[in-house]
């Protein structure tokens, strides 16, 4: 039985990564093939070709961003822009959704925002229990009013997933501020610690 075991074991450590890595690409592929949906009935590869080609709609939303992004980062583009977040802030639920999700995408995706560009070691959730963070960046309005001295805004993911968490802020003397990339920092949090950071 010994063998087996090990057989069984060896076998699954092989499997089980491939396994979910084929169906997150799967599922990935498969929602962004929602994106044809936005093209006329006649304008769809399968109509067009006469078969399915799995992972067009990849491509269309690809091509779909890019072209977005080229448009907006030019002067008038920017005006579009700006004229378009003036006419969402103005419909009364839309407003609030949408103020919401744009500042937490600015925040996450800007190129001179801070969030996530820093991973930091924190005693979480006592002392003498240690856990990865990652900076999203200085307590500020009213909340920035009441703390004294210099604060950081840390968000502490669970695991195995790290799209949950704890938003916390913390004295920077009590954060330790580390070498590792956030990715790297994501992949310990994530495998839970079994995937060491290489130094």
């Amino acid at each position: 039985m010994g063998p087996l075991r090990k057989w069984l074991l060896a076998g699954l450590l092989v499997i089980v990564p491939v396994a979910i890595t084929v169906w997150v690409l799967q599922w990935i592929v498969s929602t962004l093939d929602q994106t044809l949906l936005i093209l006329p009935q006649a304008w769809h590869p399968d109509r067009l070709l006469g078969f399915h080609i799995p992972g067009f709609g990849v491509l269309l939303a690809l091509t779909i961003l890019l072209v977005v992004g080229a448009v907006t980062s030019n002067f008038l583009g920017k005006k579009l822009v700006i004229w378009g977040d003036a006419l969402l802030g103005r419909i009364p639920v839309v407003r609030s959704i949408y103020t919401s999700v744009k500042q937490v995408s600015d925040t996450l995706f800007s190129p001179s925002g801070n969030a996530f560009r820093v991973a930091v070691l924190l005693q979480w959730p006592r002392t003498d229990v240690w856990t990865i963070g990652f900076v999203t960046g200085s307590p500020g309005g009213e909340v920035g009013n009441y703390l004294l001295g210099e604060y950081l805004s840390v968000y502490v993911p669970t695991t195995p997933n790290p799209t949950g968490g704890y938003f916390v802020m913390l004295r920077r003397s009590e954060c330790i501020e580390l070498k590792m990339s956030v990715d790297a920092a994501l992949k310990y949090v994530v495998s839970m610690g079994v995937v060491v950071p290489n130094l």
